[in-house]
């Protein structure tokens, strides 16, 4: 399934977002703030995913994407990186189980040909033992970048359609969409990164087109419910216009398609 881009079609906003996707950052600080190595404030991350995974669910959120390595993170020390998969390995591992078990979906984004093959198997498995699941989807984007999803994206479809080669002023969003590693999901409603920084950092460069952006100091292995909730509270307090006035936000009736 491919859903409608935000430029195209007003979406539903509610109070809760259906799509929140989150940059987790700060771990290694985290853990340097405390004289430990890096390592332990990556373990020290997965907890926190598995706590705002859970937060997530019982707040009702439909879609979490989460930023685990992107297609940068490679240019990090060969150690760290090292660590990095041996963790995505050991989560793979333990928490597939207990996802399916909750009802959630689990599919993994990006460049996976990059990876070790036992890993590939992993994330092939993960993904068909969850695929039925309905109550959340949480992706995991893995050697990911925008950029190279856009770029992906455009040659799987001009391979697909050849025909729009010839007429590139006849293509659409609609023909790209498709072929967007996040089409199973509709564009984030909400954005988080942790640790302070306040960019995207090549994240969902296309589907973040009208997501609300929060930013907080707080470090990643430090985020749970309570930072959800109160990236939830300011998501609460914007007005979601998509292009539209204040007038025409506040009689959503009275506008055509909305």
């Amino acid at each position: 399934m491919t859903h409608a881009s935000s430029t195209q079609t007003v979406p539903d906003a509610g109070e809760v977002p259906r799509h929140v996707a989150i940059i987790m950052d700060g771990n290694g600080r985290w853990a340097t703030s405390r004289r430990l190595p890096r390592v332990a404030g990556h373990s020290k991350g997965v907890d926190a995913v598995r706590a705002t995974v859970e937060a997530c669910v019982s707040r009702g959120v439909e879609f979490l994407t989460l930023f685990a390595f992107s297609s940068e993170n490679w240019r990090r020390p060969a150690d760290e990186v090292s660590l990095l998969m041996r963790l995505f390995v050991a989560a793979l591992e333990r928490e597939v189980a207990q996802l399916r078990g909750n009802g959630i979906r689990l599919r993994i984004v990006g460049d996976t040909s990059a990876f070790e093959p036992r890993l590939q198997t992993l994330i092939d498995q993960a993904q068909q033992r969850t695929a039925q699941n309905t109550r959340m989807t949480l992706t995991v984007c893995a050697n990911y970048g925008g950029r190279w999803d856009i770029l992906q994206a455009t040659r799987a479809m001009l391979s697909a359609r050849p025909d729009l080669a010839a007429d590139p002023a006849g293509i659409e969003e609609s023909d790209l969409a498709p072929y967007l590693s996040m089409r199973h999901a509709p564009e984030p409603d909400l954005f988080i990164r942790t640790g302070g920084e306040q960019r995207i950092s090549n994240f969902m460069l296309w589907q973040l087109a009208y997501t609300e952006l929060y930013f907080t100091d707080a470090y990643w292995p430090d985020f749970g419910a309570a930072e959800l909730d109160r990236a939830f509270d300011s998501y609460r307090d914007r007005e979601r216009r998509f292009g539209r006035t204040s007038a025409q936000v506040a009689a959503p009736a009275a506008i055509p398609g909305a």
